[in-house]
């Protein structure tokens, strides 16, 4: 790579790159080895995972996307501060090439002690971790990472870009039905349109219309590979109640598997802004909480599956025995249920046919790139529907609020309900309920109607998004635990009062968050009478590792 004769290091108005002090440095020093670099030096490389964790002692290090191809400088980094992203600490693969622009000298540590100190050390481990958090965030809003090449209309790129939005996957998409380019250089390379959407890795691997175990695994997600594993405790589903319950089972010594379908964080991984969470008084994202959990519980050494989906239960020999979609079974001692809900869909006509194109039931940055200046529709009243319409009012040209109630306040946070009553870029429309989607391909405009006139109008809206509650993810349990007639999962004295022969029956039992089936806890918003918030399902999470020890304790 061809370098200036003076490198100027990138400025840092984010904190992504703060500098280490001298007592730092001097905790680091003994864990890894001083090490000379020369000019164009890869110290790590896009496309593989990172073993090591550098900090610049003299010179400058580049981070440059596509090296040795379509070479983009990502920043410039000199003496005092450290190189790397979240990667380093989760194992997956690179997103960007670490360079040397200019002769000097780095510490290098290994990635393994280096997520021991952040561990035990706060102050370093924060410094590091926050910094990290912001530079995933950052290649993200850059376009940085593997590509993916698609029609906007079909139902396989949707999937794929969900799945990288979710997992905070840094990613660049390329629609064919706008980019002539794409699909000539598609074409040059033998891939039929059946064969899109296609995912470019490094410039150089093609993965044709991979499934998201294969291209979780090409990224370093640790997607299952599961025969038949055994283990003290499985949690099903990584949103907050899942991820509480996969940090306090390890961190207590439990031997602690979790399996997640579709991302890490679940739909609270989909929140742009939890501003009533205990401790975060300027609020956080879902995707952070989710990922500091991630880390921790990888700290204590719980195995966290993505994507992998639970299909069945049954009880043999006194396990609780989970078959996987992927593959395999998994045998627990005890099992812990957080699968939590899936958003309710609305009850209009030609809904599946803008699914794939027009229509979305989460608000994270990929979504907002898709509206990205165009006219959208909310429909929703909740807590949910509030802080997608003031993340999507960044991005959209505008947005109408369809509030079926004759005010917020009766289904929303007051806090929530006056910001946006104040936002300049929002509409609120209440009394007013969607009845007709219009458009061929893509979404026009929606018909909606005043519930108490029967008045309709026609409304543009490019994209429509759907937050109007959810329902319980149980269809797979089928009928091996007690469900309240609205499918979610009866635990304590609500499972006794089930009728089911199988419920434990001892004095205390079943625990309260113990469902009808012995050593099967359920946790967070899967749970009948749970409290649908985040804190509460985090509540529950490690409350139910703490019944779990009384279960295992008591021999049964």
């Amino acid at each position: 790579m061809r370098w200036p004769p003076e490198i100027q290091e990138t400025p840092d108005p984010q904190g992504a790159y703060p500098r280490l002090s001298d007592a730092q440095f001097q905790a680091l020093a003994p864990h890894g080895e001083r090490r000379r670099v020369r000019r164009d030096e890869v110290l790590y490389a896009e496309g593989v995972p990172c073993a090591e964790f550098f900090a610049v002692l003299a010179g400058k290090v580049a981070t440059v996307e596509g090296f040795g191809g379509d070479e983009r400088v990502i920043g410039v980094h000199g003496a005092g501060r450290f190189l790397g992203e979240l990667n380093v600490l989760t194992g997956q693969v690179g997103f960007v090439t670490g360079v040397v622009a200019e002769d000097g000298e780095v510490l290098a540590v290994p990635a393994d002690a280096l997520r021991r100190l952040v561990a035990g050390d706060p102050g370093l481990g924060d410094l590091i971790l926050r910094a990290y958090l912001i530079r995933r965030t950052m290649l993200i809003g850059l376009g940085a990472g593997f590509r993916i090449i698609g029609s906007c209309f079909s139902a396989d790129s949707r999937r794929l870009r969900e799945f990288a939005a979710r997992n905070r996957l840094p990613h660049r998409w390329i629609d064919l039905e706008k980019d002539q380019e794409a699909e000539r250089f598609l074409r040059s390379m033998g891939v039929t349109p059946e064969e899109t959407p296609v995912v470019i890795l490094r410039g150089e691997t093609v993965l044709r219309n991979p499934s998201t175990t294969e291209l979780a695994r090409a990224i370093g997600l640790p997607a299952p590979q599961v025969r038949q594993t055994r283990c003290d405790l499985l949690v099903i589903g990584a949103g907050p109640a899942g991820l509480a319950a996969a940090v306090y089972g390890a961190s207590e010594g439990l031997v602690t598997l979790a399996l997640e379908n579709v991302a890490t964080g679940g739909q609270a991984s989909t929140s742009s802004r939890i501003e009533n969470y205990l401790g975060f008084p300027a609020g956080l994202s879902g995707g952070e909480l989710a990922e500091r959990a991630v880390i921790q519980a990888d700290k204590f050494g719980a195995q966290l599956l993505v994507p992998a989906q639970a299909c069945e239960l049954h009880l043999d020999a006194g396990d609780h025995i989970v078959t996987v979609g992927e593959g395999g079974a998994i045998h627990a001692r005890t099992l812990i249920i957080a699968t939590g809900v899936r958003y309710r869909r609305l009850d209009v006509p030609n809904l599946e046919k803008f699914e794939t194109t027009s229509v979305y039931y989460a608000a994270t940055m990929v979504e907002a790139q898709m509206c990205e200046q165009e006219p959208i529709v909310i429909v929703g009243g909740g807590n949910s529907a509030g802080q997608a319409a003031l993340f999507l009012a960044r991005h959209a040209a505008c947005v109408r609020l369809l509030v079926r109630e004759d005010a917020l306040s009766r289904t929303m946070s007051r806090y929530l309900a006056v910001e946006i009553e104040r936002h300049s870029q929002i509409q609120i429309l209440l009394n007013t309920e969607v009845r007709e989607l219009i458009g061929e391909d893509k979404l026009a405009a929606v018909s909606a109607e005043d519930n108490r006139t029967g008045e309709r109008s026609t409304i543009e809206a490019r994209a429509m998004f759907i937050f109007i509650g959810a329902e319980p993810y149980t269809t797979w349990l089928a009928d091996e635990i007690a469900l309240d007639p609205q499918g979610y999962i009866l635990t304590g004295a609500d499972a006794t009062r089930s009728g089911r022969q199988d419920t434990p029956d001892s004095a205390g039992r079943p625990f309260p968050l113990e469902t009808s089936r012995a050593g099967v806890f359920a946790a967070g918003d899967v749970r009948s009478g749970s409290v649908k918030r985040v804190a509460a399902a985090v509540g529950e999470g490690a409350m139910a590792v703490r019944l779990i020890h009384d279960y295992l304790q008591a021999g049964e």
